[in-house]
């Protein structure tokens, strides 16, 4: 089934106020303006041509799937000796132009670069990088150490207004969306099955990024530093943002987050939550981290315990007096295909978890 942003035209602006506040702060952090202008992508040749302007700035202007030109040669599980699509800025030749997917889609993605490092659509995104409005769905990712959907690594960027689904696998740093990220993420979220052995998060493996408005679905497995929404936050800032992706590993194994040595606020989670050691409703471990009014179910976790937050019934988190309390910028609206985009979080009042103001109508 198709995960778009709403309707095929709602793209990614999702809510003027909301969404020109995170421009402006991303332009006043990486210095870079959304893209508006560049050389069109219209097929997979396109798509592949960026490797040769690492530097420049392109435009995507409709959907790429199998059907589309160039998939076979390029994108499938035959393309490149069985290895399928090669990603985008290999180590250390690093993408560091401007990707405006226009709310389109990239579809049927096919990677098999077992062994390999910096792996996903694009491989290493650096600084000044900017990647916006763009869905990588049903995508199958493989990779070894830095591994995403839409990248392996991205070093002072910006993604906004992305997601991805499908699967994503490897080794070490692993995420639906990005293996590591540092910069700023905003308004994306992943719903893709994520596996990996360490660090391994449904939307960021290892977070470096200030990290606002996102959310992860899906499953995340892992072994260590297993996280719904980041496996390990290090260092990053991460706000306003929510898991409810079913988590499972050995050690180090949190809701939200597997192990937090950044910041976590008004942030929650609600996926179940199993392991051995160190395990946590919303965080696993933290250490010279912070979190502060943040939230998780113990019912549906089935962790009563938690590296910070505060533990809740699922009638308690289903309740706006429990936000409202804490001070999060949340407002009740009459049903969950209602939106109120004055306000971070919206919620049915005793009949939803909140929920971000921008995000798809179920």
């Amino acid at each position: 089934m198709r995960t778009t942003f709403g309707s095929r035209r709602y793209r990614y602006v999702l809510g003027v106020g909301i969404f020109l506040a995170t421009v402006g702060l991303i332009v006043g952090m990486v210095g870079c303006g959304e893209p508006t202008t560049g050389v069109q992508i219209r097929d997979w040749y396109d798509l592949d041509d960026i490797r040769d302007d690492l530097n420049g700035k392109f435009i995507l202007m409709n959907d790429l799937d199998s059907t589309t030109a160039g998939y076979t040669e390029l994108a499938s599980s035959t393309a490149n000796g069985g290895r399928g699509w090669l990603p985008i800025g290999i180590w250390p030749n690093a993408f560091v132009g401007s990707f405006d997917g226009q709310g389109f889609e990239i579809r049927d993605l096919f990677i098999d670069r077992e062994g390999e490092d910096y792996v996903g659509l694009f491989s290493f995104a650096g600084t000044g990088a900017f990647i916006v409005g763009v869905g990588l769905v049903d995508a199958d990712v493989t990779g070894d150490m830095y591994v995403g959907g839409l990248v392996g690594h991205m070093h002072d960027g910006s993604l906004s207004n992305c997601y991805s689904t499908g699967n994503v696998a490897g080794d070490t740093h692993v995420g639906g969306l990005a293996g590591e990220c540092g910069g700023i993420v905003s308004n994306t979220y992943s719903a893709a099955s994520v596996y990996g052995d360490f660090e391994v998060g449904g939307l960021i493996g290892q977070n470096h990024a200030t990290l606002g408005r996102c959310y992860a679905s899906g499953t995340v497995t892992g072994q260590q530093y297993v996280g719904g929404l980041v496996g390990w936050n290090h260092d990053g800032i991460i706000s306003n943002s929510y898991s409810s992706a079913n988590v499972a590993g050995d050690s180090l194994v949190g809701g939200l987050v597997g192990h937090n040595r950044g910041s976590v606020s008004n942030c929650h989670s609600t996926g179940s939550v199993a392991g051995y050691e160190n395990v946590g409703g919303l965080a696993g471990r933290n250490y010279e981290g912070t979190v502060s009014n943040s939230f998780w179910d113990i019912e549906t976790s089935g962790q009563d315990t938690s590296a910070g937050g505060t533990g809740n019934t699922t009638a308690e988190m289903r309740d706006v007096n429990t936000f409202s309390a804490a001070t999060w910028n949340i407002v009740a609206v009459a049903g969950p295909g209602e939106r109120d985009p004055a306000y971070v979080w919206n919620i049915v009042d005793d009949g939803t978890y909140p929920f971000l103001s921008w995000q798809p109508s179920a």
